[in-house]
């Protein structure tokens, strides 16, 4: 071997040494920088000089593993959006057979008008029932006032969901431009890719995709169920939010808005189209369909309330068509749309002193012309006959209905948190086994130790080859 080649072995050694060493510390400064791919320095044997050559910096990532984990970031984001609702709507139902449940408040109902009739003539106890007919439809308004305000924070998600996507979707496609133009010259594009990732990782908490390599090192993004969402030019959506949404405002009756990419819309039918599977589809499925339901079933509790009361049969003192002891806004049934129903109940104003009424018609009928004896209890034995009345339509009673839909409730929040949990475990195995693949600062300090005793045998070669010159020169 020449000096010259020695010189040569021993500087591209040094070099080598001292961008190792540069990695090893940018390791260990990131090691608990999220989004951060520990490097290494991919070197190779240099043929004609000899010495080492360095062929670029590595991040150590597992794609197929960074995949699931963004899969799994996907099913559990959707999984929290509709757990979160769930138990918000929880607090306002109340616990089954709680007091201050629909049930319970049907009940409450129910012991008032028994105790009314227990002794019609006294209007303490006739107050309390039009109280407890107030604690009814007040609770009812309640919950549909709650149903509507989900929808309303729902619909407020999506377009957040669609603002923070575009604007990942813009950075993803800024990186891949950076990324090109950093490999056409030569420099280390590792940063770059750390960011891309992380804009990535945002796009994946929204909607599943899949990452597909592209040439010079940029990468295209599509969703699991086919939707391109960047290939060279990153999509851009629209979305309009309803600040203002009721019973009756749908996305098929076109109240309500979908998302557009493109200026074209998705999907007609549920808004959403192929972005499915993430937290985007599930603030969508909240407020088209999984919300809109459970209005439904409170409104056909309204609907079957106002039934009871208002039957010519229950009340002989009403006509076909009259308004019964529950209303509509002081109208029948008939005279209004359903949808929000349970939102408008009031009690008649003929028995409700509030308005101008007299308790004394719940003892002799709400269109009652005339006060009649107040020993009888025949109206009020009627009023609770109907609310036990298991009627055609409902299958049950009233109480029956509304603890149905109760349990209902309650069999749909636990099926949310239980898949909201397995969505939990899920990722968070994903996750640790990613983590695992970062840096191991035991590891990197072991590296540290040996590309510098690596970097004092390379300075030695060139001082032992520094000091043969100059016994050459002496010569």
């Amino acid at each position: 071997m020449s000096i010259t080649s020695a010189l040569n072995n021993a500087a591209s050694g040094l070099t080598a040494n001292a961008r190792m060493a540069e990695t090893v510390s940018s390791n260990l400064a990131n090691a608990l920088t999220d989004g951060y791919a520990k490097r290494n320095v991919a070197l190779s044997a240099q043929q004609v000089t000899g010495g080492v050559r360095i062929d670029g910096i590595v991040r150590q990532t597992d794609r197929g593993l960074t995949g699931d984990r963004r899969l799994a970031d996907a099913a559990l984001g959707g999984g929290q959006r509709s757990a979160n609702a769930m138990q918000a709507l929880s607090r306002v139902f109340g616990d089954i057979g709680a007091p201050d449940s629909l049930p319970g408040r049907l009940a409450a109902l129910e012991q008032s008008l028994l105790s009314a009739s227990a002794d019609p003539a006294s209007e303490t106890r006739l107050t309390a029932v039009i109280n407890r007919l107030k604690d009814v439809t007040g609770t009812m308004k309640i919950q549909s006032d709650a149903i509507q305000s989900q929808r309303v924070q729902a619909d407020a998600s999506i377009a957040r969901d669609v603002n923070d996507l575009n604007t990942a979707l813009e950075q993803v496609e800024k990186l891949n431009g950076d990324i090109l133009r950093l490999r056409g010259s030569g420099l280390d594009t590792s940063n770059a890719q750390d960011a891309r990732q992380q804009a990535i990782d945002r796009v994946a908490s929204l909607v599943p995709i899949r990452e597909l390599d592209r040439a010079n090192g940029q990468v295209a993004l599509i969703t699991t169920s086919g939707q391109t969402l960047i290939d060279g030019k990153a999509a851009n959506f629209d979305f309009q939010a309803t600040p203002v949404i009721t019973a009756d405002m749908t996305l098929a009756s076109g109240a309500l808005s979908g998302i557009s990419m493109n200026g074209r819309p998705l999907d007609p039918a549920d808004g959403v189209g192929r972005l499915a599977g993430g937290a985007l589809a599930a603030s969508f499925a909240l407020r088209d369909t999984t919300l809109t339901a459970m209005q439904t079933d409170l409104d056909a509790i309204a609907a079957d309330l106002i039934t009871r009361f208002a039957d010519p049969a229950v009340d002989p003192t009403l006509v076909p068509g009259a308004p019964g002891l529950i209303t509509d806004r002081g109208a029948a049934l008939a005279a209004t749309p359903l949808e929000g129903l349970a939102g408008r109940l009031q009690i008649n104003p003929n028995v409700d002193p509030s308005k101008g009424g007299d308790v004394s018609r719940l003892r002799d009928g709400v269109d009652a012309a005339a006060v009649g004896p107040v020993g009888r209890n025949t109206q009020i034995n009627a009023w609770v006959d109907a609310l036990r009345q298991i009627t055609p339509i409902a299958g049950t009673s009233a109480a029956g209905l509304a603890s149905r839909f109760e349990e209902g409730f309650s069999r749909a929040r636990l099926d949310t948190e239980a898949d909201t949990a397995f969505a939990t475990a899920r990722w968070e195995t994903l996750r640790t086994a990613e983590l695992s693949l970062g840096v191991d600062t035991d590891q990197e300090l072991q590296q540290l130790l040996v590309i510098e005793q690596a970097y004092a045998a390379n300075a030695k070669v060139i001082q032992t080859v520094d000091f043969m010159i100059q016994r050459l020169m002496e010569i």
